[in-house]
């Protein structure tokens, strides 16, 4: 007992470092979210409750119009689909990194947001820490984070009078670190050129509001071609 309890301590104290400026992030575009919901005339557990058991937050804002506007689920599920239609391609690349994880699998699956993707994928996991029990606690730890901003948003949102407009621009620039850091950290540079590459293309030919699904497709479809050459360190970029 003694000795899971040192693997999940480890496990715990590896990934929480990783998960700090998610936290950033989460926090504040989670406190909009809640006073957001506060402000749209609904009660503090809708936000609450919505972020622990939806925990995708592009859709929990676009949710708040449809509770406001007339029951339509087929909308909805078009509209959810339409918005998280890039987890597609998350689940196909963490097949491999998700295989043999137990019940811990299906946790991974739920919770698998952008920034938990990005963490999941990249870390480098060291060989004494729990891979699986890692990915479970960046996984918990980001889905708390947004869980308590907008659970706190909720509460606080009748108290709060200042303008929000802007914070959701922290969630761009946390990524724009977290590329930052694997553009420092990798020799090989050929996979981050070919997706600015190919996100500034399909950008320019779909437009601001359509193309993350054509450069997911075609950043997918360019590192298949280029994975051979990159795993024998070749196109050194």
């Amino acid at each position: 007992m003694s000795e899971n309890i040192k693997t999940l301590k480890k496990a715990f104290l590896c990934a929480f470092p990783h998960t700090i400026p998610i936290f950033a992030g989460f926090w504040f575009l989670g406190m909009t979210y809640g006073i957001y919901m506060n402000v749209s005339g609904f009660s503090f557990w809708y936000p609450m409750v919505m972020s622990l058991t939806i925990f995708a937050g592009s859709i929990e804002f676009v949710a708040v119009n449809m509770l406001l506007g007339a029951f339509n689920p087929l909308q909805a599920l078009v509209m959810t689909l339409m918005i998280n239609a890039r987890h597609l391609f998350y689940g196909i690349s963490m097949l491999d990194k998700f295989r043999g994880m137990g019940w811990k699998k299906i946790y991974l699956i739920f919770g698998m947001c952008d920034e938990t993707f990005s963490i999941n994928y990249t870390a480098e996991v060291p060989p004494d820490v729990d891979r699986g029990w890692f990915m479970f606690f960046v996984t918990l730890l980001n889905h708390f984070y947004w869980f308590f901003g907008a659970t706190l948003g909720g509460i606080c949102g009748g108290m709060i009078h200042f303008s929000t407009e802007g914070l959701d621009f922290v969630v761009t620039a946390m990524f724009v670190v977290i590329f930052l850091e694997q553009w420092l950290k990798e020799k090989n540079h050929t996979s981050a050129l070919a997706g600015l590459g190919i996100s500034l293309l399909c950008l320019a030919a779909f437009g601001a509001e359509s193309f993350i699904l054509p450069a997911m497709a075609g950043i997918l479809l360019a590192l298949s071609f280029l994975r051979k050459p990159l795993e024998k360190g070749g196109m050194p970029l």
